[in-house]
């Protein structure tokens, strides 16, 4: 007859042994626990990059800014208009607001990440921002300054019609609020904890990259379809995502083609 005691360490058994072979299997969770590539990328016309790989951080930039510099200089690299933010952390005292870590329980050695479950939250700062903005991206993560986004049918930035009727036929989501998509703490990840920015996402946008756990290491699924971003003052632009690794390998490194305005 098993004992209570051994009995009441096997659910724990699970933990142990996953801690053991990340430990052993260099890489296993690559693609979770990437760090950021330090690469030197060059893109050309048209393409912005970002390694938005860091789990603490998002990264921003504004559209207007790009036409702007780039019309002044055909051979300006817009990548370099990046601007980051760290995602605060830090607990404090204001009670009153929904800004902060959000820790969910997810099934990750189960049924998959889409099973959750709330255990905690404690309040943090706002997510700081800079004065103009269009997008930022944190991982397969994407939010706006007060825009929306469509998806459409096209693989080409060239198969966008001059005529712009088309943008009629378009259904467009503004952000919405989400306390489980922004992964920003791991320590207790090997648990199935982890740690969320509550924070607004555009979640048509961020379905350009999927990743899924299981498998272990995580799945990602790009999409390459042209989104159409309307910013708030009314003009559009153009965005696809080409490629989300660096050149090593490192996995949320995105490449984006764009046009603004269109």
């Amino acid at each position: 007859m098993m004992t209570t005691s051994l009995k009441s360490f096997i659910p724990w058994l699970h933990v142990i042994l996953a801690a053991l072979v990340m430990q052993s299997c260099s890489g296993i969770l690559s693609g979770v626990y990437d760090e950021p590539s330090d690469e030197e990328v060059t893109t050309v016309a048209g393409q912005l990059y970002i390694d938005a790989s860091e789990w603490d951080k998002w990264h921003y930039i504004d559209l207007q800014e790009v036409a702007d510099s780039t019309a002044a200089n055909s051979d300006f690299n817009p990548s370099v208009l990046w601007s980051t933010f760290d995602i605060p952390t830090q607990e404090i005292s204001d009670n009153d607001t929904r800004n902060g870590i959000y820790t969910y329980w997810y099934d990750v050695f189960g049924s998959g990440i889409s099973v959750n479950e709330f255990r905690s939250f404690y309040p943090t700062a706002p997510q700081p921002q800079p004065q103009k903005w269009s997008i930022a991206v944190h991982r397969n993560n994407v939010r706006t300054n007060g825009a929306s986004v469509a998806e459409t049918g096209f693989r080409d930035l060239d198969e966008i019609p001059h005529d712009k009727s088309f943008l009629n036929a378009l259904i467009f989501q503004e952000d919405t609020w989400s306390e489980t998509d922004v992964w920003c703490e791991q320590s207790r990840m090997l648990l199935g904890l982890i740690g969320n920015q509550g924070i607004m996402i555009n979640t048509v946008l961020s379905s350009w990259l999927d990743v899924d756990i299981p498998p272990i290491p995580p799945s990602f699924a790009m999409h390459d379809n042209v989104f159409i971003i309307r910013l708030k003052d009314g003009s559009y632009g153009a965005l696809q995502l080409v490629n989300y690794q660096s050149q090593t390998g490192t996995k949320c490194c995105l490449t984006i083609n764009y046009r603004y305005p269109i």
